[in-house]
């Protein structure tokens, strides 16, 4: 992972963290699966994020992913170009 993807992954660690307090959090940074892609031509990159949050009891999947998106939204269409989600409230993991 070059120095630029790596900044970007922290930085979306930190909003996640600071958005939704999860009891776990991974970020993947997937952008070299995906060379060529006429996404991957505008710099944007390809993550992969999973999250475990008390915020997330109750929810349906699509508030969830609402969830996340908001806490990224100042990096989307520019540093992330496509982000997929797993999203879990802590009771579903018992």
């Amino acid at each position: 992972m070059n120095l630029v993807n790596n900044e970007r992954v922290e930085r979306i660690r930190a909003l996640l963290i600071h958005a939704l307090a999860p009891s776990q959090i991974e970020v993947r940074d997937d952008s070299h699966l995906h060379a060529g892609h006429a996404g991957a031509a505008s710099g944007g990159g390809h993550y992969h994020v999973t999250v475990v949050s008390e915020r997330f009891e109750g929810q349906r999947l699509v508030m969830r992913h609402r969830l996340v998106y908001d806490a990224v939204q100042g990096m989307m269409h520019t540093d992330i170009h496509a982000l997929a989600i797993t999203a879990h409230a802590p009771s579903e993991l018992s």
